[in-house]
């Protein structure tokens, strides 16, 4: 009782808290805010940071051209093909894995993205050995700080929170870090009147954090909750894995539910699923074909028209958005 006492006076409170300690310029700003409250607040908050976004490339040593294999075909295509085709093969159509920097890009307008400040301090729980050591590995290569990258920016001119998670970081595993971020942009979407745009790709909850990853189930789940009970407009896309813990919180309770083609949605592995029924399942059961045709998924969007897409929903949900 008393926490839920804390939250609903720290969340009423938030503007207000906001202003103790501010100076004379900043309360000054804080009252053209107020003349002007046609525009945004979204505009006016210090949730987000300028952040050029970039991907990190392993170069060749030797000067040649980098090839990708095609994880479905398994043909040969020069790197510089694919990250023009968004990492969709030429020859076959099979959507490969995109890093979570290029897939923000080809959804923002360009220069309209700022990214979310949220600093997660890191943690090691279980004392799992060489956890720290692989976390600022990954940091290195991968230019994230965690398996998600959250900002503010714009589609097709429309605002909104947009969230990626990156395979590259651990497989997008979801453990206190990534829960948290997610968590609090659901808030600061909710305080800013944006609506979230969520790109999910992750194993589940990283075992490395143990049942502190599991918690962050229920933690984000809450929050899209609140999120959704305030009016908010929440849109999933589901790309290739969508699996585990995360699959089943925050990445299965979005108004609007897209996923890519051929992208693998579900828990657990079939063969865990059919021992513990004790029974044969469907093929492909687990494909985005198989839920769109059973009715988890609405459409399935390939990716070059994703940012056309969502731009358009969107759009069409601007005025209903927060009718609340």
């Amino acid at each position: 009782m008393y926490a839920c006492f804390f939250y609903s006076y720290r969340r009423i409170g938030v503007r207000e808290m906001g202003l103790l300690g501010k100076t004379k310029a900043e309360l000054a700003k804080y009252a053209t805010v107020l003349k002007h409250s046609g525009k945004e607040t979204s505009e006016f908050t210090d949730d987000f940071e300028p952040v050029v976004i970039k991907e990190r490339t392993e170069k060749q040593e030797d000067g040649s051209v980098q090839m990708i294999t095609c994880t479905s075909c398994k043909a040969e295509i020069p790197s510089g093909i694919m990250k023009k085709n968004l990492c969709v093969c030429p020859e076959c159509g099979a959507h490969n894995k995109i890093s979570a920097a290029r897939r923000m890009r080809s959804m923002v307008d360009p220069g309209t993205f700022r990214k979310l400040k949220c600093k997660v301090p890191f943690v090691n729980p279980l004392d799992y050995p060489d956890y720290e050591e692989k976390i600022l590995k990954l940091q290195e290569k991968t230019g994230l700080e965690e398996g998600v990258l959250i900002g503010v920016g714009e589609i097709y001119g429309q605002k909104a929170m947009i969230a990626v998670m990156g395979s590259e970081f651990l497989m997008g595993s979801m453990g206190i870090a990534v829960g948290e971020k997610v968590t609090h942009a659901f808030e600061v979407a909710d305080k800013n009147r944006l609506p979230v745009v969520m790109f999910t790709a992750s194993g589940g909850a990283r075992m490395q954090e143990g049942i502190l990853s599991l918690m962050q189930m229920a933690k984000t789940s809450a929050a899209v909750q609140r999120f959704s009970e305030h009016g908010g407009l929440y849109i999933v896309c589901l790309t290739h894995p969508t699996t585990g813990g995360v699959s089943a919180s925050f990445a299965t309770l979005g108004d609007i539910t897209l996923a890519e083609p051929g992208a693998l949605i579900g828990f657990a592995g079939p063969r865990v699923i059919e021992q513990t029924i004790g029974q044969k399942l469907p093929e492909g059961f687990q494909s985005a074909e198989y839920l769109e045709s059973h009715g988890f998924v609405d459409q399935i969007v390939p990716r070059s028209e994703m940012r056309k897409v969502v731009g358009q929903l969107l759009k069409l949900h601007e005025r209903k958005r927060w009718s609340l």
